[in-house]
């Protein structure tokens, strides 16, 4: 992977291999491309338009200046694609149309829902197109860089670029992952069904114990969620536990009234992860079939407050309704 246009440095006794630029100094570029740099590479350039995007690069990237993308590209052999995904597949088109790439360049994306086929219009232009997506949230600081070792990342490129990709994931701290082009809007919805949704019901959760009086809702719920994560890794459906699981359905009616009166634009989101872990509660046994029937009359409710007539019958497919 080195490149013999790049110019030396120092990055602790190791001389610089790639200059990497960065476009789009979201919570992402800055943090990989700081990863970059120690493992022996030298940051060029990074592009930023709002006054946090500026400081987040000043931050993590000190000395690097900020300049337009297509001057990123014309410093970098490096280039780190970190903006939102809508935006992506314009960015590339507009950097391929205007002749900002160049050959050679190796042009990594970290978008999780695109593999590397949204980079061809650079690739025609002679870019080599790599998809790195790290499986990991990122907060803008330096403590990102400490986070990205052990983190797996997505990677998709091309068969021949395969190591290159893999080892520049392995440079970063990463474990690379393969998933198949076709597979990475699956593969990026697994992530955010289970990462993105947990920070929602974790804030939810916080705010609720907090109206129930609780003085350190985080002290609490750390141990317990940590148990639960734990748990679920290790053994899937099998850690089910809870009032849903055990077919109590009073405490889960119970659940709802209180929310209803406390919270309710909890009560939607609680009646749907509810539905789904009776079913997969059933499907693996651990709901009694003779509990489940009240327990789903309960779920049935609509989030108008309605409610399903008792005794609704339910299997593993759940209640049916408008409201599933």
């Amino acid at each position: 992977m080195n490149a013999p246009s790049a110019p030396e440095s120092r990055a602790g006794d190791r001389p610089a291999r790639l200059t990497v630029g960065v476009v789009g100094a979201g919570r992402v570029g800055p943090a990989l491309a700081a990863s970059l740099r120690l493992a022996g590479h030298r940051p060029v350039a990074v592009s930023a338009v709002s006054d946090a995007s500026r400081r987040r690069a000043a931050a993590l990237l000190p000395d690097v200046p900020v300049v337009e993308p297509a001057r990123v590209l014309a410093l970098a052999d490096l280039v780190l694609l970190t903006v939102p995904d809508d935006a992506l597949p314009g960015l590339v088109e507009g950097l391929a149309d205007t002749g900002a790439v160049r050959p050679g360049q190796l042009l990594v994306h970290t978008s999780g829902r695109y593999g590397a086929r949204v980079l061809d219009p650079a690739r025609r232009a002679g870019a080599l197109p790599l998809a790195l997506h790290p499986a990991m949230t990122f907060t803008g600081t330096a403590v990102d860089v400490q986070r990205l070792a052990g983190c797996s990342f997505g990677v998709t490129a091309p068969e021949e670029l395969r190591l290159a990709a893999e080892a520049l994931v392995i440079e970063m701290g990463g474990e690379p992952e393969w998933v198949a082009e076709e597979a990475r809007p699956l593969y990026h919805a697994a992530l955010a069904l289970g990462a993105n949704h947990l920070v929602t019901l974790v804030a939810q959760s916080m705010e609720l114990l907090h109206k129930a009086g609780v003085a350190a809702p985080d002290r609490m719920l750390g141990p317990l969620l940590g148990a639960a994560l734990d748990n679920a890794l290790r053994s899937g459906d099998a850690a089910l536990t809870g009032p849903v699981a055990r077919g109590d359905a009073g405490t889960v009616a119970a659940h709802v009234a209180e929310l209803r009166k406390h919270a309710p634009g909890t009560v939607t989101g609680y009646l749907a992860m509810a539905r789904t872990t009776a079913d997969r509660a059933l499907a693996h046994g651990l709901l009694k079939p003779e509990l489940a029937e009240d327990l789903l009359g309960v779920l049935a409710e609509t989030p108008t407050g309605a409610t399903g007539p008792t005794g609704t019958t339910g299997t593993a497919d759940g209640p049916q309704g408008d409201d599933r």
